[in-house]
Formats: C-alpha cells, structure tokens, sequence
C-alpha cells in the first residue's frame, strides 16, 4: 500500500529529482561522449548508463515502495526478492559510480591507458583500392 503523501513534501519530490537528475546526467554525458573518441567516451558513456537506471529507475520504485526494502532485522514479506533487489541496486550504482569515475580519470589525464592497449587506426580502404 502507497503511503498517502502530500503533493508538496520533500518525500513526494524526491522520487521526482532522482528521475530528472539521472536523465540529466545521461544527456550531459552523451553531449560530453560526441566530442571524445574511445575508451574515454566509451567508460563515461557507459557509468552514466547505469547511473541513469539506478536513479532513475530503481531508485523511484524503492521511493514508491514498489521494491520492498530491505533492513537487516526488519520484517519482510518477501526475504529472498528484497535481498535480490537490493543486489541489484548495489552492483548497479556501485559498478556506475566505478565505470564513470573510470571514464573521466581518463578524460582528464589523471589516469593513463597503457601503451600496449593503445591501437593504431586502421584504414578500411587501401589508399591504391578503388572505392567504386
């Protein structure tokens, strides 16, 4: 059962802002994305992605209490769904943060790609090869 919830409280707006932030995240890290090229806006690109779901998706439902909590030493009516949706959230969040984090370390140089994992261009067409 929904918990009856004024329209105008912090509780009722929450869900709203996670939603609009995870969206906005994603749009900024898109825009971002077309201006880099490999794994730089591949990682960015990607943590955004899950960081998208997580809030904008998973995040509400819990709001919602459409996912049941899960509390250690708390009543459940369902232990097995709500451990397995908290696992969820966890790996979701966790892994977006990591991957994110990941893409703008080497946006910004902090970290460096090693130079055995740095690969030449290829040419699809042979500069001699007839593209007709």
């Amino acid at each position: 059962m929904i918990p009856n919830i004024p329209l105008a409280s912090i509780d009722a707006a929450r869900p709203v802002f996670m939603i609009v932030m995870g969206v906005f995240l994603m749009v900024v890290v898109w825009r971002m994305a077309k201006e880099m090229e490999g794994w730089t806006a591949r990682l960015m690109v990607g943590g955004a992605f899950l960081l998208c779901i997580g809030y904008a998706i998973l995040m509400p439902m819990y709001e919602a209490g459409k996912i049941e909590r899960y509390v250690p030493g708390a009543p459940l009516h369902d232990a097995q769904t709500a451990v397995a949706w908290h696992a969820v959230k966890l790996v979701v969040m966790n892994a977006g943060w990591l991957v994110f984090g990941l893409g703008l370390g080497l946006h910004s140089g902090l970290v460096r790609m090693p130079a055995s994992l740095k690969f030449p261009k290829t040419q699809t067409v042979s500069p001699n090869e007839s593209v007709a």
